[in-house]
């Protein structure tokens, strides 16, 4: 794990792989609470017997804002980012979903950091961010999330 402490900390890994988060699998019962908590409750996520006549997939797939949402989870895995006051999700820009994640399937993030900027106090640190399927060629979704990070 990479700890951060600060501006200048953050900004020595611009253009450079920060990390890879360790493989976490996506279950129907993660699914389901999704599909609870969004009030999604799409038959090609919950419904596993439909899924398995029905789906091009044969089962269930996850959400795609449910991978999205797991980014804090796994980027929480590959830094440490400390003397902070606050942080605050900003933004996602350019990002495109690529492949659907299957029920038990395992994922990945590969994080970079794309650009890092000095607001006055206030780091904006924009994340190139991987969602990578285990045994599979094309990522779950590519493109950057910018979080903004108040150091103490």
């Amino acid at each position: 794990m990479v700890v951060i402490t600060s501006h200048a900390e953050f900004e020595s890994y611009l253009a450079k792989e920060i990390g890879v988060s360790p493989w976490h699998q996506v279950t129907q019962q993660q699914i389901n609470n999704f599909a609870d908590a969004t009030l999604d409750h799409q038959w090609i996520h919950v419904d596993v017997e439909r899924a398995k006549t029905e789906s091009p997939f044969k089962t269930t797939i996850a959400h795609g804002y449910l991978t999205l949402s797991l980014v804090p989870f796994f980027w929480k895995q590959i830094a440490d980012v400390r003397n902070l006051r606050m942080e605050v999700n900003y933004g996602i820009e350019q990002l495109r979903f690529g492949q659907a994640v299957l029920v038990d399937n395992e994922v990945r993030c590969r994080v970079s950091l794309k650009s890092i900027i000095n607001l006055r106090g206030t780091t904006k640190a924009t994340l190139y961010i991987q969602l990578e399927i285990k045994d599979q060629p094309k990522n779950a979704f590519a493109g950057d999330v910018v979080f903004l990070y108040h150091f103490i």
